[in-house]
């Protein structure tokens, strides 16, 4: 009885050799020149067409068609230049479209390397459009060179694909061989058969085999010995033969460019510093410290970039300053494999569609956490162990869009630190466990507004890693840096007139740099304008005191874990720390604590002995300075101190990207004044946000004693609430403008401190106000350089604080009251308590009522009624 399920090649010899096909079969034909494909494939493309068959041919490859549009075959061009994933998907999708049953042609896959220059994706790609046209009972054709492809891609393709068969030719003969026929035998199936017109006779005599065989072999000698190598690598061997010749060789020229495009990618700014900064030498010594293949991500291009300019502009001083760079880079291709190898690309098909875009990201996330990691990643990991030894390492995000122009995904992907500790293998284990989190924060909700927001969430976005030794030192059992800080080139919070804007600003914390990007608890980083080092935004020492920080973040290697300290303990555990480089001695408070028992000295981390170093404020400002000049851009940028015995400071520089900024455009004059029962609220300084003339329709704010009246769980709640209704009034009115007050810090950690939203909550928010109510401890902390302080800045989201009470800044809530805004309900229905509901009152602005407009050279800012 015929088998329902059998479909013919066209060949009547061929189907003797193999049972025929089968539906589901992936074919998959190994030839030395395509004519060869294009004679098997004709006789199988006419014997479906007469039989009805829907035939898809994928056209993307640069060689001559192989079939011609009409006659019952439809041509899908496709460009695969766009990425893995891009490509990938479009293929994903209209096999989906086309469904079941249909046949489809596919160009040579040799031609996808000169699109990804590597062929490690091409085993990827395979790995998942074959098992989906196996689904759906497709009868699929492909091809590729061997001998163009590493043995590890040829291995990965002929364990997916049930149907494979060498086509090689001897002079003028013909031999095919199948090496691979899925649940079919016979005793001569995979002999080598000579062609006879339609016929294939088996090459049944061992002598003839084998004298066929060597001659074979010799014929490609060269490139069986090519053949043990990826594509990728053998790009770079290339590059190496070419490092001799001049920089104006043409044939080195050509291989730079590929090789940029193959690491750095293809944002035509970045793309262009990179000509002018990176040369085939570094690109080389990118791929000597490179694990698998692809891109490197923007974060370690921003690293790579930074270090060169200032080298190239200024090497007398920055070879002495700078520490050797001492990274490994995890390739993005390495992100779509891990999601390849565990199966999960249909998962994220169904995460790029408008109804998973949220809930299956939130399935993937999950699943991302506990995957597997691809087995042919392992030893490269293992070798970057070797290197590091026991030294810490922090895993950093650095995806393709990351610390780009415009698109600097400040805090929205994880950061990991690996104390790196323990057995090998348990090494391992914990770096292996810090990539999963990364990678599954590409599908954090946080990224994935962030992504939508900007339009960036249909856009490919893999994920590459950046693997950089901690910069430190070892205390005991303690390990940090001496220092570490953000650099701002533009201070875009300066709290007088005197200062600059254009000098920059840093944010400096002792340790580590944790506490430099994010807002914690009660703590305050030594917030620095360059142009006036010395001078601070505080009245009095109590309050430079108070204000600074007094808990420091570094790695416990007896606990194998990321940990923070009081000062006072670390200094009591920790030897040879540098206070007398970082701090004061608080001599009132030493005194206090001998009288209570207490010999140890008391410190206050104030910077100031640092900031008096003239080359460290100069070198840090030139720094700066340097990088804005060469990126035609501010910028901002992260890194480490290292002091040596005579307190001179080097820099290790970890992150330097384009920092987002508002247009200085001109406005409508400010009114000298405003009366009193008009006047909202005003500030002189104490805002960010560049020149601002809107007209508010909505102020939500946060009732503060009903705020501080919740318990713990309540004010969650309450920053829930907020996402909701911030998230309502955008899509229902689009155009008029969100003003959000609340007490204390929005975005900390510590709902006591304020009102403990994520950057989803506040995302749609015009204007943010933070403002010094709930009591004296509550006050508001922009947190210079902070990854919230990025948000803010790249989403257009002005900022005011508020300090009632002091010169220049006035806030009269009950304008909201006794004014044109009108009171208007909060949603209910969310599970909110009342209590929490009460805590939110929203207020809507007829157009025109309210206008909020500031001024940054003036630094002024004012709230009224016109």
């Amino acid at each position: 009885m015929e088998d329902p399920r059998a479909v013919s090649t066209g060949i009547a010899g061929l189907d003797e050799i193999l049972d025929g096909l089968r539906l589901g079969d992936n074919v998959v034909w190994r030839v030395e020149d395509l004519d060869d494909y294009r004679a098997f494939l004709r006789p199988f493309v006419e014997t479906a067409r007469e039989q009805g068959r829907a035939i898809i041919y994928l056209r993307y490859g640069q060689h001559a068609p192989l079939l011609n549009p009409g006659s019952g075959v439809r041509v899908v061009e496709i460009d695969a230049r766009g990425g893995f994933e891009a490509f990938t998907s479009r293929v994903y999708q209209l096999i989906t479209d086309y469904g079941r049953g249909a046949f489809y042609v596919c160009d040579c896959l040799t031609d996808l390397l000169q699109a990804w220059t590597t062929d490690y994706m091409v085993g990827n790609f395979f790995r998942v459009v074959c098992p989906y046209l196996f689904e759906l009972d497709t009868v699929a054709y492909f091809a590729l060179c061997p001998h163009s492809h590493s043995h590890g891609t040829l291995a990965r393709i002929r364990e997916t694909t049930q149907v494979l068969i060498d086509v090689r030719r001897a002079g003028d003969e013909v031999h095919i061989q199948p090496v691979k026929v899925w649940r079919r035998h016979s005793p001569t199936m995979f002999l080598p058969h000579r062609q006879r017109g339609e016929r294939f006779l088996p090459v049944t005599d061992s002598s003839d085999a084998t004298r066929l065989q060597d001659r074979l072999e010799r014929q490609h000698q060269e490139d069986r010995q090519r053949r043990l190598l990826d594509y990728w690598d053998r790009l770079f061997l290339s590059a190496g033969e070419c490092l001799d010749q001049p920089a104006d060789d043409p044939q080195r020229c050509a291989i730079l460019e590929e090789l940029l495009g193959a690491l750095i990618g293809h944002d035509p700014r970045l793309l262009g510093l990179a000509r002018q900064y990176l040369g085939l030498d570094d690109l080389l010594a990118v791929r000597a410290r490179m694990i698998g293949s692809g891109l490197i991500g923007g974060k370690a291009v921003g690293m790579l970039l930074a270090r060169n300019i200032l080298l190239a502009e200024d090497a007398q001083r920055w070879q002495a300053a700078l520490e050797p760079h001492d990274s490994f880079y995890l390739g993005s291709d390495a992100y779509y494999a891990y999601i390849v190898h565990n199966g999960w690309w249909p998962r994220l098909m169904r995460q790029r569609t408008e109804a998973g875009y949220f809930e299956e990201g939130r399935e993937l996330h999950r699943a991302m956490l506990e995957g597997e990691m691809p087995p042919e990643i392992r030893p490269e990991l293992e070798r970057m162990l070797d290197h590091f030894g026991q030294y810490p390492i922090l895993v950093r995000s650095s995806s393709l869009l990351e610390d780009g122009f415009g698109n600097a995904f400040a805090g929205k992907y994880e950061s990991i630190f690996c104390v790196n500790q323990g057995s090998p293998e348990q090494r391992l284990a914990e770096l292996e466990e810090a990539i999963r989190r990364v990678y599954a924060s590409t599908l954090a909700e946080d990224a994935l507004v962030y992504r939508r927001q900007r339009g960036l969430d249909r856009l490919e976005e893999p994920m590459a890693l950046l693997m950089q030794r901690v910069n430190g030192r070892y205390h005991r059992h303690l390990y940090l840096p001496d220092a570490a800080g953000v650099g701002v080139s533009r201070n875009p919070f300066v709290w007088d007139a005197g200062l600059d804007p254009k000098a920059g600003m840093l944010r400096l914390v002792m340790g580590l740099g944790t506490r430099a990007v994010d807002r914690i608890g009660t703590d305050h980083a030594c917030v620095v304008a360059l142009d006036q080092p010395h001078r601070r935004p505080f009245r009095d020492r109590d309050d430079l005191y108070r204000f600074s920080q007094h808990e420091v973040d570094c790695l416990d290697v007896n606990a194998n874990s990321l940990g923070s300290l009081p000062l006072r303990e670390l200094v009591a555990q920790a030897e040879d720390l540098p206070l007398e480089r970082l701090g004061e001695l608080d001599r009132a408070a030493t005194q206090r604590a001998r009288e209570l028992g207490d010999s140890n000295p008391v410190w206050r981390l104030t910077f100031t002995p640092l900031l008096r170093s003239e080359d460290f404020v100069t070198r840090a400002a030139a720094m700066l300075r340097t990088l804005e000049s060469a990126y035609c851009h501010p910028v901002d940028v992260e890194f480490t101190v290292h002091l040596d015995e005579a307190g001179t400071a080097s820099f290790n520089l970890v992150q330097c990207r384009p920092l987002p900024t508002r247009g200085e455009g001109s406005l409508a004059p400010l009114p000298e004044s405003v009366p009193e029962e008009r006047l909202f609220m005003q500030s002189e300084g104490h805002f960010m946000g560049g020149n601002l003339d809107l007209h508010p329709g909505h102020i939500i704010r946060v009732h503060s004693s009903r705020y501080a009246a919740l318990s713990r769980e309540a004010k969650h709640q309450v920053a829930t609430l907020i996402g909701v209704l911030t998230r309502r009034l955008a899509e229902e009115e689009p155009g008029a403008p969100i003003v959000l007050i609340g007490p204390g810090r929005w975005g900390t950690s510590s709902p006591e401190l304020g009102v403990p939203v994520g950057f989803a909550d506040i995302s749609r928010v015009a204007v943010l106000a933070e403002v010094a109510e709930m009591g004296s401890e509550v006050v508001p902390d922009l947190s210079f350089g902070s990854h919230f302080f990025q948000d803010l800045i790249e989403s257009g989201i002005a900022y005011v604080a508020l300090f009632p009470g002091r010169p220049g800044s006035t806030y009269r809530p009950q304008w909201l009251d006794g004014g044109p805004a009108q009171p208007a309900e909060t949603p209910r229905g969310q599970g909110a308590p009342d209590d929490v509901s009460a805590a939110v009152e929203h207020f809507r602005v007829p157009p025109g009522r309210l206008r909020l407009a500031a001024d940054l050279v003036e630094q002024r800012l004012l709230a009224y009624q016109p």
